[in-house]
C-alpha cells in the first residue's frame, strides 16, 4: 500500500498581528518577541513574517530551543534607536541564542552606528557597543539575502555554532566606522559563506579561535581590512583554526588581502590546513601577509614571541595589483616558525613593476610562476 506524501503545513505569524508598527518610530520590540514566543512553541513549521516598513527595535533576544523549524522572512527594515546607548550597553542588538533550524531571509538591518563611532573617536565615556546580529550556540542556521548597514561594531557574528550557511549577504559601513567587521566566525564548525559583498572599515571576514571547516567563495571584499584569520594569541589556552578555504573571490582597494595575524605572546593555538585559491587583487595593500607581531598602533605590545603554530597554508592562483611595494609579507615567529607554506602561480604587480617580498622565520616551497620573486 502506497501512502501519498503529505507536506507539513506552514503557520505564518505576521508581526503586525502582534502589534508591530512599521513606521520606524514606535517601538516594536515587544511585538517581535511575542511573535517569536508563539513561533518557538509551535510544533508546526513556522514563518515569522516582517512586511515592508521600518520597525524600531531595541535589544532583542530570540532564545531557543524551539519545537520546530522557523523561518524569519523580512521584507522590511529593522532599525535601531538613534541613541546609541539604547542598544550599545549590550554586546548585541539582535541575538539568536540556543536555536536550531532557523532561517533569516531578506531584509535590511540599520543599526544607526554613526553616533557611536563619533563617541569612540572622541574617547568619551562610551558603552561597549553592539554587534548587529549574533548567533550563539546555534545549529543548522541559514542567513540569506540580508543587508546590514552601519553596525556599531561587527555586523554578523557566528559564535559556537555548527552547520551555518551565509549566502548573498551585503554589508556596508563607511570609512569612518572603526571595528565594523563584516562577518566574524569563532568557535564554530562547518560554516559556509558565499556570494557576499562586504564594504566596511575593518575585516571583511574575521576568523577567530576554534573555527574549523569554514568554506568561503565568491566574496567581494573592499574597502576593508581583508579576510583575516585572527587576531590570535590573545590568550595562552586558545583553540586553533583549521580547514579554512577561500576561493573565487575579489579584493578591491582593501588595506589587506589574505591575512593571518597573531599577537607576539605565548599560546598553544595553531593555524593549519588553509587554502586561498583563485583570488583577484585590485590595488590592495599587503595582498598576502602573515603577521605574528600584530599590535595595532604599536600601543601596549606584548614584546614577546608568538606561540601560534602556522603550517600547511597554500596560496594558489593569486593575481592582480598591489598598492604597496611589498606585496608578500611573511613575518613569522622566531620561536614557532611558519612551516609547509606553498606559493603556487602568484602574479602580483606594483605600478607596472615587480613588487617585493619579505620573509622571516618561514619554511615553504614555490610552484609555477611567482611574482614577486619568492623569499621562501
Amino acid at each position: 500500500m502506497c501512502l501519498p506524501n503529505v507536506a507539513r503545513a506552514v503557520v505564518t505569524y505576521n508581526v503586525l498581528s502582534f502589534g508591530a508598527k512599521g513606521d520606524g518610530v514606535r517601538d516594536s520590540t515587544g511585538p517581535f518577541l511575542k511573535a517569536w514566543a508563539s513561533a518557538c512553541s509551535s510544533t508546526q513549521l513556522v514563518t515569522i513574517y516582517v512586511p515592508k516598513g521600518r520597525y524600531l527595535l531595541k535589544n532583542v533576544e530570540f532564545r531557543g530551543p524551539c519545537k520546530s523549524k522557523i523561518k524569519v522572512q523580512i521584507d522590511g527594515t529593522l532599525v535601531a534607536p538613534l541613541d546609541y546607548n539604547a542598544v550599545g550597553k549590550s554586546r548585541s542588538w539582535i541575538l539568536f541564542i540556543k536555536v536550531n533550524r532557523v532561517s533569516v531571509v531578506g531584509g535590511t538591518l540599520d543599526a544607526k552606528g554613526s553616533s557611536f563611532w563619533s563617541c569612540r573617536k572622541s574617547r568619551s565615556n562610551c558603552p561597549v557597543g553592539a554587534r548587529s546580529i549574533m548567533f550563539n550556540w546555534a545549529n543548522d542556521i541559514v542567513i540569506s539575502g540580508l543587508t546590514s548597514i552601519n553596525s556599531q561594531l561587527m555586523h554578523l557574528v557566528i559564535n559556537s555554532c555548527n552547520n551555518v550557511m551565509v549566502s548573498n549577504v551585503k554589508i556596508i559601513a563607511p570609512d569612518d566606522s572603526p571595528n565594523t567587521d563584516g562577518i566574524h566566525v569563532q568557535g564554530s564548525t562547518d560554516v559556509t559563506i558565499k556570494g557576499c559583498n562586504i564594504r566596511t572599515r575593518d575585516d571583511c571576514v574575521s576568523i577567530g579561535p576554534g573555527t574549523s571547516g569554514l568554506w568561503m567563495e565568491r566574496i567581494q571584499c573592499g574597502p576593508g581590512h581583508g579576510v583575516s584569520i585572527g587576531s590570535l594569541a590573545r590568550e595562552y589556552n586558545e583553540a586553533g583554526v583549521e580547514n579554512v578555504t577561500l576561493i573565487n573571490s575579489d579584493f578591491i582597494g582593501s588595506d589587506n588581502g589574505l591575512r593571518i595575524k597573531s599577537w607576539a605572546r605565548p599560546s598553544i593555538g595553531f593555524v593549519k590546513k588553509i587554502l586561498f585559491q583563485n583570488i583577484v587583487m585590485k590595488n590592495v595593500e599587503n595582498p598576502i601577509i602573515i603577521d605574528q607581531n600584530y599590535c595595532p598602533n604599536k600601543l601596549n605590545c606584548p614584546g614577546k614571541t608568538s606561540g601560534v603554530k602556522i603550517s600547511d597554508v597554500t596560496y594558489k592562483n593569486i593575481v592582480g595589483t598591489s598598492a604597496t611595494k611589498v606585496a608578500v609579507t611573511f613575518d613569522c615567529s622566531p620561536t614557532t616558525p611558519c612551516t609547509s607554506i606553498i606559493l603556487q602561480d602568484v602574479m602580483l604587480n606594483y605600478h607596472n613593476t615587480t613588487p617585493q617580498s619579505l620573509c622571516k622565520n618561514i619554511r615553504g616551497i614555490t610552484r609555477g610562476v611567482i611574482r614577486p620573486n619568492s623569499c621562501l
